[in-house]
């Protein structure tokens, strides 16, 4: 179903639901006005239309509004629920810094993390490759991909450790161990 709201009406209802911190958009139940054709492509780029969206401040005020449901991705206002097109994951971590509290990781959209129980990281590996991807939770149920130079920065720092009764390499922060691979998997 195509939508009857543009992009423009959307950023309207955003800005006028905007306050100070994140909107509460997972109290928010607004009725569905179908799909809006905006997509996040795997490396953070937001396209409207087809067309990359050029204005990094509508970018972040549209990151600030959406919501995963189950695994399907939404824009959410107070007063419309549009279904958007996530290829991966709505953010990316483009860069971290060791903190004496453990990893603070910042998006592609200016959202600030520290890794630990409630900002897990946690690495995806393809069946067939065994290429891993790796995310940090941002807020709620959404996660940022981390890039690639971040993930290899990542790697220099890891260590081995007992993981659920087996070895494994993978990353400290806020307390917590996050296992990357199988330490008997490494070269």
């Amino acid at each position: 179903m195509d939508v009857n709201v543009s992009a423009d009406d959307l950023a309207k209802s955003a800005r006028a639901a905007a306050g100070k911190g994140p909107p509460p958009v997972d109290k928010w139940d607004p009725p569905f006005c179908g799909d809006l054709d905006m997509r996040i492509a795997r490396d953070g780029t937001w396209f409207y239309l087809g067309t990359p969206i050029g204005r990094p401040e509508l970018v972040r005020l549209f990151a600030s509004i959406i919501r995963k449901d189950g695994d399907a991705y939404f824009l959410v206002t107070p007063v419309e629920k549009v279904g958007i097109t996530v290829d991966d994951a709505p953010f990316v971590a483009v860069d971290f810094e060791q903190r004496e509290a453990g990893l603070e990781f910042v998006t592609n959209v200016g959202d600030r993390v520290l890794a630990g129980p409630d900002h897990p990281i946690r690495v995806a590996r393809d069946p067939e490759t065994g290429e891993p991807s790796p995310y940090v939770l941002v807020r709620r149920n959404l996660e940022a991909l981390i890039d690639r130079k971040s993930f290899y920065r990542l790697v220099e720092i890891g260590e081995r450790a007992e993981h659920e009764g087996a070895e494994w390499f993978g990353l400290r922060s806020g307390g917590a161990f996050f296992p990357i691979i199988p330490a008997d998997e490494l070269p």
